[in-house]
């Protein structure tokens, strides 16, 4: 089984697919000297930083060799009902899996030259150490991620079918990649995708080996498909959003780490684009595999950011108040009608006494903004 998710947080995306690529080769090379029938088991979660991304392209990209005719892939959460929840969605789910598989086989991608694999190397060592230096070895990430992202609050809702994290730590280490992925898309920031990736590729610019990177985006399936997903989820992004979590829940002292870190992202989508040749974001969506992706997006953006608005202030109202010991104005909202109180609950046969029905209130609004976001991010969420 080929795993994404964990490697992802680790390493950082481009470290963590260049590796996957060269460990998928030597496997099959070990099946193929010995004469053992293998298939590889992709488990690819949903989101793009958990190794998610539009079906064909991530399968066209997979190593030359490696796919035979059969593919196993995972399929989790809400990416079930997404890809399979109507029988026409279904059926177009599967064409895409079958031509795809069918590609692979008929019109295998190329062996990738030895130029291209030197510069995988140069740029997952570069991308590697800048997204470790901030996740794993800046003392304020930790702070900053917990207060700007609702991290902490996801594990307490009790969204997952498993606890946020594998071990009581208060690191990054013993976080599960589902939430580490998931609350940076519901703050619009998506930071696991590309943190890294605009230092390595400007190192590299810088170098004059730009033609080479662009000769790669042209001629390789795996470079051209890790990129075209970097920006497409750039397009959904939006540094105002984030700002505006920042400014409402984190303290002043760590404000300067979050515009630090937009200016990564500035510099990395500008590095994005001048590879892929493109003035702006999906600029040539309209001829690629999702015309409509560029639209999309547009379409969705006005509905989701009212979204996060009400999302930071249920998170600033529902810190104060645990901060508060009781002592917060809102201590006072006890509701009377019958409804209200069955509401709050959720559960009319359980004692509303276990939570304040302020409390109660506030994480059925978050609970309903956290779902929103997610459906407006779509496969980064």
């Amino acid at each position: 089984m080929i795993g994404y998710s964990d490697s992802g947080k680790d390493a950082g995306r481009m470290a963590a697919a260049w590796s996957l690529f060269e460990t998928q080769e030597n496997i099959v090379n070990v099946a193929d000297k010995y004469g053992v029938r293998l298939i590889l088991f992709h488990g690819r979660g949903g989101s793009v930083g958990r190794g998610g991304g539009p079906t064909h392209m991530a399968i066209r990209s997979q190593p030359p060799k490696t796919i035979k005719g059969k593919l196993r892939v995972t399929i989790q959460g809400e990416t079930i009902e997404q890809q399979f929840g109507e029988r026409e969605v279904c059926f177009r789910t599967l064409d895409l899996y079958t031509s795809a598989v069918l590609e692979a086989c008929l019109d295998p991608p190329s062996m990738p030259k030895q130029e291209w694999r030197e510069m995988m190397h140069q740029l997952s060592e570069t991308s590697c150490k800048v997204y470790r230096s901030y996740v794993f070895q800046r003392p304020e990430f930790i702070e900053y991620f917990n207060l700007a992202t609702p991290v902490g609050e996801l594990g307490r809702l009790n969204i997952g079918s498993r606890p946020a994290s594998r071990k009581q730590t208060k690191g990054i280490e013993g976080l599960r990649a589902i939430p580490w992925v998931f609350a940076w898309t519901q703050t619009r920031f998506h930071l696991p995708v590309w943190l890294g990736i605009g230092d390595a590729l400007s190192e590299a610019v810088e170098k004059g080996q730009l033609p080479l990177l662009q000769t790669m985006y042209d001629e390789w399936p795996f470079f051209k498909g890790l990129l075209d997903l970097v920006e497409m989820v750039m397009a959904k992004a939006d540094p105002r959003v984030t700002a505006m979590y920042d400014a409402k829940l984190v303290r002043p002292e760590l404000q300067a780490l979050g515009d630090e870190l937009r200016a990564k992202f500035a510099a990395t989508k500008a590095q994005v684009l001048k590879i892929v040749r493109h003035q702006e974001l999906l600029e040539d969506a309209a001829s690629g595999a999702h015309p409509e992706l560029d639209e999309k997006i547009r379409l969705r953006s006005p509905y989701v950011a009212p979204l996060n608005v009400l999302q930071v202030q249920t998170l600033h109202n529902l810190r104060e108040f645990d901060a508060s010991s009781g002592q917060d104005p809102h201590a006072s909202y006890q509701p009377s009608e019958t409804e209200i109180i069955e509401l709050l609950s959720r559960d009319p046969h359980r004692d509303l006494g276990t939570k304040h029905p302020f409390q109660a209130a506030m994480d059925d609004c978050l609970m309903i903004t956290i779902k929103g976001i997610a459906a407006g991010m779509q496969n980064t969420g």
